[in-house]
Formats: C-alpha cells, sequence, structure tokens
C-alpha cells in the first residue's frame, strides 16, 4: 500500500487570501482535512471532491475533538496511505499545538511536514498598521496566550514582560483583560502606556480599540470585545494613529 502522510498546514490569521502557495497545493491534494475553528472555513472550498473534511476545533472550555484523539485520526488516516491535512489558524507551531502532533505523529513513525502559516500577531498587527518593531520605538517583542493566566498559578512572567519587552502581544486575551492588565500596572508598566485590541484580525469582521493599558479593560467591556482577538501592548501602537492621521491629512488634500 502506498504510505501516506500528515501535514500540519498553517492557514495564516484569517484573510483566506493570506495563505501561502505551498499550504493551498496541500488542501487541494489532500483526502482528508482535519480543520480548527480558526482556520477560515472558505480554504475549504479549495479541498478536491470526495476529500474528507473533519471539524477538530476548538473554544476556551470546549473541545470538539480532544486532542489525543486527533492525533489517533491523524495517524489511523495516514497508515491506510491517505494524504492528511491538519489545517490550523495562523501558524501551527504558535500557540496552535502543531508540536505535539508532530511528536505524536514521528512516535508512530508516520510522514509528517510542517507547512509554515503567516502568524495571527505578525498578520493581524501588520493589517492594522501596528509594527511589531520599530526603529526607535521597540526592538523586541513577546507572545503570550492570554487562556489560562491566573496570577502565579499561570507561570507568566509579567514582572519581566512589564519591563523587559517594548512590545507585548496576548492572544486570546479578551476574556482576561482586566487581569491582564492589572499585572502588568502591578510590575511597573504605566497606565498609559499604548494599548491596542484586534478582535478578527484580517477578516471581514475586523475591529479595532485603542488605548492604554488603564482603559483597554472598560473598552472592550464598552465595545463587547469577543475572542478571537490579539492584545497589543507598548509605543508601536501610536503609529498606526500617526498612519490613520497621515491618511486622513492626504485625502484632505487631494479634496
Amino acid at each position: 500500500m502506498k504510505p501516506g502522510s500528515v501535514s500540519i498546514v498553517g492557514a495564516g490569521p484569517g484573510d483566506p487570501e493570506l495563505i501561502t502557495l505551498k499550504a493551498l497545493r496541500r488542501i487541494q491534494e489532500a483526502d482528508v482535512i482535519l480543520y480548527d475553528r480558526l482556520a477560515n472555513k472558505e480554504l475549504l472550498k479549495y479541498a478536491k471532491e470526495g476529500a474528507m473534511l473533519t471539524y477538530c476545533g476548538k473554544a476556551p472550555g470546549r473541545h470538539a475533538v480532544p486532542q489525543e484523539q486527533i492525533h489517533e485520526l491523524l495517524a489511523a488516516y495516514a497508515m491506510k496511505g491517505l494524504r492528511v491535512v491538519r489545517l490550523k489558524g495562523g501558524d501551527p507551531l504558535v500557540f496552535g499545538r502543531g508540536g505535539e502532533e508532530a511528536q505524536a505523529m514521528a512516535a508512530l513513525a508516520v510522514p509528517c511536514e510542517i507547512v509554515p502559516g503567516l502568524t495571527s500577531a505578525i498578520g493581524a498587527a501588520a493589517s492594522a498598521g501596528i509594527p511589531l518593531t520599530h526603529r526607535g520605538l521597540s526592538s523586541s517583542v513577546a507572545f503570550v496566550s492570554g487562556t489560562g493566566v491566573s496570577g502565579e498559578a499561570s507561570g507568566v512572567r509579567w514582572d519581566l514582560l512589564a519591563q523587559g519587552v517594548d512590545t507585548l502581544v496576548v492572544y486570546m486575551g479578551v476574556g482576561r483583560m482586566e487581569e491582564i492588565c492589572r499585572e502588568l500596572i502591578v510590575h511597573g508598566k504605566p497606565e498609559s502606556a499604548p494599548a491596542a485590541v484586534i478582535e478578527q484580525g484580517t477578516c471581514a469582521a475586523e475591529r479595532i480599540f485603542t488605548g492604554t493599558v488603564g482603559t483597554m479593560f472598560n473598552i472592550c467591556q464598552r465595545m463587547q470585545a469577543r475572542n478571537p482577538a490579539l492584545l497589543i501592548v507598548g509605543d508601536v501602537v501610536r503609529v498606526r494613529e500617526q498612519l490613520l492621521r497621515l491618511a486622513e491629512e492626504v485625502r484632505e488634500r487631494i479634496g
């Protein structure tokens, strides 16, 4: 029997046009696609006729398919000689459990490749006009998961993040925005530090809120912000405001 394989594929931050050519080819060739909640469903239109499509999405506290069962499905389909795609939002190795799935396939001697994707933090921030690094403003960036944040139990070193990183990006942090901002302030981040939340980044339903670490929780409550969303903290947020102001000035000049 012809050996099968598993491709762990990054679908990009949301806009289906931001997927890579290699990722698109893997979707077109796949016999089976196990896709996540944050992978744009538009991409499934490129699957070949007869391909098996299985939803394996995860929402906080709600998993359509347990992670161990996903490992079993990937291996079982590949061992039948099928080409399997594990389709994930963003990049599969950035808060995507792609590393766990690759390890599971290696342990079972299942041929496996990882196809990188544009991670949500980089894609959504760029789309919003927020450079994560910028000369004179930011020479360091940290990515943190906002799910499971809970003071000391979280293992997150808020003291280091508040003082030692120029730009902080928190994934899926809306549900714990009050706690996250409080931890940053307690550990020395000024309440006046610029902050932005990008909801549904790069998608048609994208919303962007800007404020400060001290005001962002109230802004999110007032605007009823929801995950998937990113919190970005740092002086680079001001670049977006500058770009919007310059764009308005240009529009006024051209009439």
